[in-house]
């Protein structure tokens, strides 16, 4: 998926600003070096700065890691695909926030995860849970049938259990675990819901023209508008997964 890097940081603040709360589990140590995994437009990468001696953000994105490096001059940012990372006992901590849903395959992750770090290095991170945005996707499912599309979720959401299974067969020690609900309000009012399938729905609603893509974003805020809307603001059913892990080798 090609990812706006504009409208990410116009109207998707949240994704960084919930992802400061993952801060409290990095360790501060000014000699240490943290690879913030998905740094998207730098935001969190800029904060990790206080917790080490050197940070590099890293992204799949070229649109966002230009946003980044215009965002943030100072800081070094990379284009690099997380199955694939380059980097050998190189890392004390790998942060990410937001960003593990959206790779398919988590075993090759882990293990390029456990590659890149150091001996004792720290996995820090958070990304959706099992039922993450249940409501959303059953009603973009819905809808989508009625313009003769089969909607096939493209997120990876594992429960607990299955992530654990996954941490300890690639060589981590588990130091916390756990799942919670964060339901997420939206910015720009009633705009909000479009805004956000504009950017995390963007590869389905492309299948369309702009007049169905329309009609769509319509019926579908009709048909979560009784569990996502408050009167004032739209509020996603985010559910997140957040992990600190070390290794030892």
């Amino acid at each position: 998926m090609k990812w706006d890097s504009t409208l990410y940081d116009n109207k998707h603040s949240f994704v960084a600003e919930y992802g400061k709360g993952l801060l409290e589990f990095v360790p501060v140590d000014k000699e240490q070096r943290i690879l913030d995994l998905g740094c998207g437009t730098g935001v969190l990468t800029e904060q990790l700065l206080k917790y080490a001696g050197y940070v590099l953000g890293v992204d799949g994105s070229e649109d966002m890691v230009a946003k980044a490096k215009e965002n943030y001059p100072d800081i070094d940012f990379e284009v690099n695909d997380a199955l694939k990372l380059p980097y050998s006992n190189e890392w004390d901590v790998v942060f990410s926030n937001a960003v593990f849903h959206w790779i398919s395959d988590h075993d090759l992750l882990l293990k390029n995860i456990y590659n890149s770090l150091k001996p004792s290095g720290k996995l820090i991170c958070e990304f959706g849970g099992p039922d993450n945005i249940l409501i959303v996707e059953a009603g973009f499912t819905n809808v989508l049938k009625e313009f003769g599309y089969s909607y096939k979720s493209k997120f990876n959401f594992p429960t607990v259990d299955e992530f654990s299974r996954l941490l300890e067969k690639n060589g981590f020690i588990i130091d916390k675990i756990y799942d919670f609900d964060r339901p997420t309000p939206l910015q720009d009012g009633e705009n909000g819901l479009a805004n956000w399938a504009k950017q995390f729905l963007k590869t389905e609603l492309e299948e369309f023209s702009e007049e169905q893509q329309n009609q769509i974003l319509k019926n579908f805020e009709s048909r979560v508008r009784d569990k996502l809307w408050n009167g004032k603001e739209w509020s996603i059913d985010y559910r997140r997964l957040r992990v600190v892990a070390h290794v030892e080798k």
